[in-house]
């Protein structure tokens, strides 16, 4: 995202339409809340960055259908705005800009007025609320009308209201389209250019049959100078404005221009040299040049900083936002401080009476309530006064040091004792994660070449807000992952899409996001696209809970979501994925019951005297790498060792997953520890993966050699030299050894010169 600047971050709140209680869907389930449908379909206004766009950054999900909006915001709007000639033009000109751009990402605003176009410092456009529209599906989420009256074009007017609950109506309106923004920017036009804002001496039922009427004159523009007393000063006007408002204007909307139509007609000739056209910023993993379009001033001070720079502004929005939020930011505390959230005595709450279902009636929510279009500023002052005595040199970190090739971490330097802490207290402290957060951010802009460092500094720790992209650098993807995405063929029905509609509403349902509908989709098309790129391979139920992390941490990202997913699976579960795949699984489990006699010979002896083996318990912990027993949030965690170890570690997090559970498995008989394991209790992850990581550095290498693992990659010729991995390459010198006699063997097997090597 852009850097926060001289914006703001702002916070509206509506509420979602609710469901009834005693309906499910066709598949039998409870209907999805329309609040988790909004929040899927906004995931995707996070990636619209444009000049003329007011960054989105977060939506959170409250009580009762709920929903906070945080986005970039300003305080001055075209409200506050009266100049009339050529700067109208040149606001226009960029209003149209912002239009286009989401004309082209299949959006349209809907919401156009006065106060939701914003200017920042410099004058410049910046359109507001334009996700609202999209994200509510088109309104039908929503029990309010997108849009002003005002404002809207009149075939929106002649639709009328819709919503799927209204039994007088069972078709839905057409969504709008591109050219009713431009009506709502002709009456935004025609109101600079008159001084005056529109109808507003008329009430909303008179004002839309007023607009419907413009249809039967020939000239709008005219009708509406006379209506409000301005028809010499719309005269006085250039000839291009006139000739622009009346293009905005043209009641049909089959001759109405579109915003694109709009930005290459002569009225803006003068207007268009002024402005370079948007550039999209390269991503990360792409085959595009990342510094093709970098220029340095041709004075390099100008990059230098004053001591009283304000180098917080220099972050991504969203960034300052995570930080926000961790200096104690609360959104409903904001909005509830403004009285834009409103608590009622509880005895006011009650409603009339239950049904047995739970469905209740009367107390109905005050339509007024249901959207509150007041944007609140949220205060910056608590994470600067946070972050006062954080140096200026921390947010410039310098990656290259000639005194030593395998530098320390440049964070423990910077807060040692906040190193030492738990990793939960650490992700919440502010300005711990700032320096993290900066450090990986300018290790990331430098991968591949940075590889090695990124490498390094995972060993400490990894910040939420980076984890996607630093697993994906973990995972060495690189290269143009999107085109090898959409080359693959996602729609083409397979005799596997059964089992994916099948296993999608079961996976991580909990979680708001995945459980969205805009999350299954994704869901199906990142598992299909899979199965489809590996036709030596079949799916397996579980590989939906392997794709969860991934999907979760890349929602806008289908693509990385597909390379992490698809070089993790051959790394730690190299030919699980067979349509045969017995013989990996058994000698999996047999290394694995191994590994247990190895590190504990008590618990292994009882558990094999009860008849409790691997096989009854271990199978849904490989084949999902522990996505199907644990939560999203100690998935992470664990995940940020696992992927800096070899494919022999997740041995070492199941045995240490047994030995917390130690004692109680000791005390119980057969069918006591099968009811333990079919409700798995809380593990502490920080001490599992604490464990783990003393287990393998006290294995020796050749106890965990599989014959089934994935063959040793040879070294690749990039200049970037040897991955400095926090642990050992796979072991590949023992001897092939076949199935039959590993299972007779009790404890591993182990080559002498594999001993005191880690």
């Amino acid at each position: 995202m852009r850097p926060l600047k001289d914006a703001q971050l702002g916070a509206f709140t509506f509420f979602a339409s609710a469901l009834p209680h005693d309906v499910c869907g066709s598949n039998g389930l409870p209907l999805t809340p329309n609040s988790i449908k909004i929040l899927g379909r906004f995931q995707i206004l996070k990636t619209l960055t444009h000049p003329r766009l007011c960054q989105y950054v977060d939506i959170s999900r409250g009580k009762h259908e709920r929903l906070i909006v945080v986005a970039e915001h300003y305080e001055s709007s075209l409200s506050d705005f009266q100049k009339r000639g050529i700067t109208v033009l040149q606001m226009a000109y960029e209003v149209l800009e912002g239009l286009e751009f989401m004309n082209k990402h299949g959006m349209v605003h809907r919401a156009l007025s006065g106060h939701n176009v914003l200017l920042d410092c410099k004058g410049n456009v910046k359109l507001a609320k334009f996700g609202l529209y999209h994200m509510t599906d088109h309104g039908a989420d929503v029990d309010f009308p997108i849009g002003y009256p005002s404002y809207l074009a009149p075939e929106v007017i002649a639709q009328g209201s819709f919503h799927p609950s209204d039994p007088s109506r069972d078709v839905a309106p057409l969504p709008s389209g591109p050219k009713t923004d431009v009506w709502s920017l002709g009456v935004l036009l025609f109101e600079l250019c008159a001084g005056r804002r529109l109808l507003q001496n008329i009430d909303i039922s008179e004002r839309l049959k007023f607009i419907l009427t413009l249809g039967c004159m020939d000239d709008i523009v005219t009708v509406l100078a006379e209506e409000h007393g301005c028809l010499d000063t719309i005269k006085e006007l250039p000839e291009n404005v006139l000739e622009l408002l009346r293009k905005c204007l043209t009641f049909l909307p089959s001759k109405r221009p579109t915003p694109t139509d709009l930005l290459r007609d002569h009225v803006f000739n003068g207007v268009s040299c002024l402005y370079t056209p948007f550039q999209k910023p390269v991503s990360l993993f792409s085959s595009s040049l990342r510094c093709a379009h970098l220029e340095l001033p041709e004075d390099i001070s100008e990059l230098c900083k004053d001591d009283d720079e304000d180098y917080l502004s220099e972050r991504a929005i969203d960034e300052v936002y995570h930080l926000w939020c961790l200096a104690g930011g609360d959104l409903e505390k904001e909005l509830t401080n403004k009285e834009i959230i409103q608590s009622k005595p509880p005895i006011c709450t009650l409603p009339n009476f239950v049904l047995e279902d739970g469905e209740s009636f009367g107390q109905g929510r005050d339509r007024s309530f249901l959207l509150d279009d007041t944007t609140v500023t949220l205060s910056l002052c608590q994470l600067r006064n946070r972050l006062k005595d954080v140096a200026g040199e921390a947010y410039y970190p310098l990656l290259e040091d000639e005194q030593s090739s395998l530098p320390q971490s440049n964070s423990s330097n910077e807060l040692s004792a906040t190193v030492t802490l738990p990793l939960i207290i650490r992700e919440r402290d502010t300005e711990y994660q700032l320096i993290r957060i900066i450090l990986f951010d300018r290790l990331l802009k430098a991968y591949p070449y940075k590889k090695n460092l990124v490498w390094k500094e995972a060993r400490v720790d990894i910040p939420p807000l980076v984890r996607g992209l630093a697993w994906a650098a973990l995972l060495g993807i690189e290269g143009d992952i999107q085109a090898k995405y959409e080359s693959i063929d996602k729609d083409t029905p397979i005799p596997t899409d059964r089992q994916i509609e099948v296993d999608i509403p079961r996976c991580h349902q909990y979680d708001e996001l995945l459980s969205s509908p805009q999350g299954h989709v994704k869901f199906r098309r990142v598992l299909k696209a899979w199965v489809v790129s590996h036709p030596d391979l079949v799916y397996w139920q579980g590989l939906d809970s392997l794709c969860a992390p991934f999907l979760y941490l890349n929602f806008n990202n289908e693509a990385l979501a597909y390379a992490c997913m698809s070089a993790f699976i051959p790394k730690y579960l190299y030919n699980f994925f067979l349509k045969d795949n017995s013989h990996v699984i058994q000698e999996y489990l047999t290394v694995f019951s191994q590994m247990i006699a190895f590190h504990d010979p008590e618990l292994s002896n009882h558990l094999n005297e009860i008849g409790f083996i691997p096989d009854l318990y271990a199978i849904p912990w490989f084949l999902t790498m522990f996505t199907h027993v644990f939560p999203l949030h100690k998935i992470f965690h664990l995940w940020d060792t696992l992927l800096l170890g070899n494919s022999s570690f997740p041995f070492c997090i199941g045995v240490a997953i047994l030995q917390q559970l130690r004692d109680r498995l000791l005390a119980n008989g057969f069918n006591e520890c099968i009811l333990l394991f079919s409700d798995l209790p809380e593990i502490d992850i920080e001490r599992c993966v604490r464990e783990s990581i003393n287990l393998f550095c006290w294995t020796p290498k050749s106890a965990t050699y599989r014959q089934h693992a994935q063959p040793p990659k040879t070294a690749g010729d990039n200049g970037f030299g040897k991955t400095a991995t926090y642990y050992s390459s796979d072991y590949q010198d023992m001897s092939k050894t076949d199935l039959v006699s590993i299972i007779n063997l009790f404890v591993p097997v182990f080559n002498s010169s594999s001993i005191d090597t880690r």
